[in-house]
Parts: C-alpha cells; sequence; structure tokens
C-alpha cells in the first residue's frame, strides 16, 4: 500500500517535471510570465501603503500583516496552480469527454489529471509569498510554518476547484458555478477578515473558506494558536478527502468522447 502510494507520488512529481520542461522550450517567455506576475503582486501593495498612510490599521490589521496576508494568498495560489493547474479547468475536460486518456493508464486518475498540465506565472507567485515573508520578518519555524499553510491551502482551493468541477459529471454548464466559486475564492483572499462582518464573515469560514485557507493562517504566524493550527489541519484533511469521494462517485457517470488521444 505504502509503495503504491509513493510509486503514485514519484509519477505525479514527473509528469509536473515534464510538463513544466514543456513551458520552459520558450525560456524568454518563461522568465517573463514569471517576472511579470511578481510585478502584478507588488503593484497593488501601492493601495495599502496610501491606505495605511491615511491610517493606522484596516480591519485590525497592521500594514506588516497586510503584506503577510498577501504573501499567503499568492502562496496558496501558486501552488495550486502550479502543482495542480489542470483542476482549474477540470469541468472541461468532464464535459467534453477528454478523461479517455487517463482512465487507460494504471495510475491514480485524479492524480493523473491535475498534475499534466502547470501555470508557468504561478512560480511567480510563490516567489512573491516568501518575498512578503521576507518583509514580514523571516525566521525558520515562521517559514516552516509558512510553507505547510502555503502547501496546505493549495491543496484546499484545488480540492475546492475539484469539487465544483466535479459537479459537471451530474449537470451541465457547471463550469460557470466552478469558475465562479474560484473567483470569489481568490478575490476576498487578500482583504483583512476584520472588515467583513456578519452574514459574509460566517460565509467566508463556511462556504467560502478564505477564512480557513488565509486568514487563520496569519493570525497564527502572528501569536501561534495550537487550536487553530488543528482547524487548518482537519479541514485540509476534510476537504481532500470529499474532493476525492465527489470525483470518484461522479467518475462512475462518465460519458467517454472516443477521442483518439494518448499522453506520454
Amino acid at each position: 500500500m505504502l509503495m503504491a502510494v509513493k510509486n503514485q507520488i514519484k509519477v505525479s512529481f514527473l509528469s509536473i517535471k515534464y510538463a513544466l520542461l514543456r513551458e520552459m522550450l520558450n525560456k524568454t517567455t518563461f522568465i517573463t510570465n514569471i517576472i511579470f506576475m511578481i510585478l502584478n503582486n507588488a503593484s497593488f501593495i501601492i493601495q495599502w501603503i496610501i491606505l495605511y498612510s491615511l491610517q493606522g490599521n484596516v480591519g485590525g490589521y497592521t500594514f506588516d500583516q497586510v503584506l503577510l496576508l498577501w504573501g499567503l494568498a499568492a502562496g496558496t495560489y501558486g501552488v495550486s496552480r502550479f502543482f495542480f493547474q489542470k483542476a482549474f479547468s477540470l469541468s472541461d475536460t468532464i464535459n467534453n469527454g477528454k478523461l479517455d486518456a487517463y482512465l487507460v493508464q494504471p495510475k491514480n486518475v485524479l492524480l493523473s489529471v491535475i498534475t499534466s498540465e502547470v501555470q508557468v506565472s504561478a512560480i511567480g507567485d510563490i516567489l512573491y509569498a516568501y518575498i512578503m515573508l521576507l518583509i514580514y520578518g523571516f525566521t525558520i519555524p515562521r517559514f516552516i510554518l509558512f510553507t505547510i499553510f502555503c502547501l496546505g491551502g493549495g491543496i484546499m482551493l484545488t480540492s475546492i476547484s475539484i469539487i465544483l468541477s466535479s459537479l459537471s459529471f451530474w449537470f451541465q454548464k457547471t463550469d460557470i458555478v466552478a469558475d465562479t466559486g474560484n473567483s470569489l475564492m481568490t478575490n476576498f483572499a487578500t482583504y483583512p477578515d476584520g472588515i467583513f462582518k456578519g452574514l459574509v464573515k460566517i460565509l467566508l469560514f463556511t462556504l467560502i473558506p478564505v477564512g480557513i485557507i488565509n486568514y487563520i493562517p496569519v493570525h497564527i504566524l502572528s501569536e501561534f494558536s495550537l487550536g487553530l493550527s488543528l482547524i487548518f489541519i482537519l479541514v485540509t484533511i476534510l476537504l481532500t478527502g470529499l474532493a476525492i469521494l465527489v470525483f470518484y462517485k461522479g467518475l462512475k457517470r462518465y460519458s467517454s468522447s472516443n477521442l483518439m488521444t494518448a499522453r506520454i
């Protein structure tokens, strides 16, 4: 069992490696995408510099905490889009019967699909995340926690996309639902949770779990809490398990398009 898991992880990393090598064929475009993503993320900090020059804190966050929030948002986004990019176009893969090439291979179908593509600009997001951590204040324990939160948050973002995209096994046009859900996760991730009140704040810690993915890690990195850390771990496991369950439940309903394609 452990050997099978180890082999599947190895195959998944090889898939990511070859997808990355394909993207690196044009080195100029490859490097440009990374640099421009870092610059794009950095440009949004200007608005916070202006805002904090007018008032001391926003939603209970200091300027350093906002930088940390942006770092976590970029890191989780980068991890999900670099390692599991195909999860965010999974609806299209299902709707157009493109799973055939993955079903005939002796590998885990879900992992094979979601690791078959990479988004190069996501490397820029990951690098930007650690730049923000350096500005906030680098320590070894903080670096380890930050990395865990980026990986866990990236897995949660991926899991949510898989769950929403897997609805395509049962319903038509659910790609709109998946795209909307992914957009909401991204749009709310860079604003301090203190500015949200009432029902909106409840939603951000439940149906749109930005609070678990981004806000809780900020609070833990600012002041460590074992309880909040356990919540983060449990929700990561729960969402991952639910994503696997929903995908394979839906896969039983999958209809092949008989596309003559192959993956090497």
